[in-house]
């Protein structure tokens, strides 16, 4: 275990359904392995301020099927300073805190590394709904996020048939068009919007949708990235005023991240959780864990931060030549 006796775990940034069974994994493999597992409430802001308790595996009993995140989260302006840099590492330090296993997306990996440069060692689990982190093909909450999108879209179309309509549907992903473009394939959409690629109504969107029409189709459904500009309440009015059809627009917001888990989030969560812990006992630190390959590995986080993620162009394709 060399110099980490005592492991403190938080959740930063958006909340995604799987970061409670993340938790679980790392108090329950830290209890496991010796060491004493501490959660850090709402953050780095709770770290900042000592808002933290000891976690035994009695107090993550019960929370696998939960979503949302049992330690809350919160985005801290002050810890981006470095006022609250130094506040951070004191209170890590009167908590007697040797390790900190940070659950979240980039953002807060950034912060764990500015902890990192400070000499605390971290690790890196990904969970956002966005699968937006470059050095991993998997963030927890992805799954469960794009089946939420999905039984909302086969609600919506039962109504978009009953009234001839076209349904725009706004799905999370500011910077990243991961769930809109895989959820426009699961769900037949003529059309989607992404925030990778400039968006030409006429072509990518009016024509799919008049020439459906043109065959004979009663519905259309369009998926809009949340990111693009012009957005889904203004693509449905071009949609109307350009093709007659009405169009509605329903923008998910955050319903997407809430619910709970699949169980491909919960597996994913806990073989992640566990790999932190295990990856402090074999000695390593300062550590992104990440699905690459099938298999769950553990990255240096300054090489992991600099990688960059492409939206697969073979999907954009599939959705294109499936829309016919």
């Amino acid at each position: 275990m060399g110099n980490v006796k005592t492991i403190a775990v938080l959740t930063s940034g958006g909340d995604a359904p799987g970061m409670n069974a993340a938790i679980r994994a790392v108090v329950r493999a830290g209890i496991h392995y010796g060491f004493k597992v501490l959660g850090i409430r709402k953050g780095f802001e709770g770290l900042i301020h000592g808002d933290i308790q000891e976690m035994t595996a009695r107090t993550v009993g019960d929370i696998i099927h939960r979503g949302g995140t049992i330690l809350q989260t919160t985005r801290s302006p002050l810890f981006k300073t470095e006022e609250g840099l130094h506040k951070a590492m004191s209170m890590a330090k009167v908590f007697g805190i040797d390790a900190i296993v940070v659950i979240g997306g980039d953002g807060s990996f950034r912060g764990a590394l500015d902890l990192c440069r400070l000499g605390m060692n971290v690790i890196g689990i990904p969970g956002t709904i966005d699968n937006d982190i470059a050095c991993t093909d998997y963030t927890i909450g992805y799954d469960t996020a794009m089946n939420t999108v999905q039984d909302a879209i086969d609600k919506i179309r039962d109504t978009a048939y009953s009234h001839e309509r076209c349904s725009v549907l706004e799905v999370m992903g500011r910077h990243a068009g991961y769930i809109a473009v895989n959820v426009s394939i699961s769900g037949g959409a003529e059309a989607v919007v992404l925030p990778e690629r400039t968006l030409d109504i006429d072509v990518d969107v009016i024509k799919p949708i008049i020439e459906g029409r043109n065959r004979g189709k009663k519905h259309y459904l369009v998926i809009v990235a949340e990111g693009v500009e012009g957005k889904a309440i203004e693509i449905a009015k071009e949609i109307t005023d350009k093709t007659g059809i009405e169009a509605r627009a329903t923008i998910l917001g955050h319903i997407q991240r809430g619910g709970s888990p699949t169980v491909h989030d919960r597996v994913m969560a806990s073989m992640m959780g566990a790999k932190a812990v295990e990856t402090l006992r074999d000695g390593n630190s300062n550590r992104i864990i990440a699905f690459k390959d099938n298999q769950v590995v553990d990255l240096d986080i300054e090489e992991a931060l600099k990688m960059q993620k492409t939206l697969p162009e073979e999907l954009i394709e599939l959705s294109k030549m499936l829309s016919l």
